[in-house]
């Protein structure tokens, strides 16, 4: 799922992202990834996708939940929920926590 939040903060996006519960994962070019685990094995999790648009002053948020880890290392096909009421739900809650 896609929402867009225009950046009024200015703040940095872990620090953003930290308040809404998300831990830093990696940075690929001009993305961020960030993590939110919802048991402590780690699985299922919300994953978030984030870009920054400076120019239009907003930020950009693809969201998915990981149901299971991937079978195998070299996999990148994972049981993931990318629309539905509890991706939906927390696309919210993020929108709510960062306004």
């Amino acid at each position: 799922m896609q929402f867009i939040i225009k950046n009024h903060l200015k703040e940095n996006p872990v620090t953003l992202m930290r308040r809404a519960g998300y831990y830093f994962l990696q940075q690929k070019e001009f993305e961020l990834s960030f993590i939110r685990p919802l048991e402590r094995s780690g699985y299922p999790r919300f994953h978030l996708y984030l870009k920054i648009d400076i120019e239009k002053d907003e930020i950009i948020f693809n969201l998915h939940l990981d149901q299971k880890r991937p079978v195998y290392k070299t996999a990148h096909d994972h049981a993931g929920e990318y629309d539905g009421k509890v991706v939906e739900n927390e696309a919210e809650r993020i929108k709510q926590v960062l306004r």
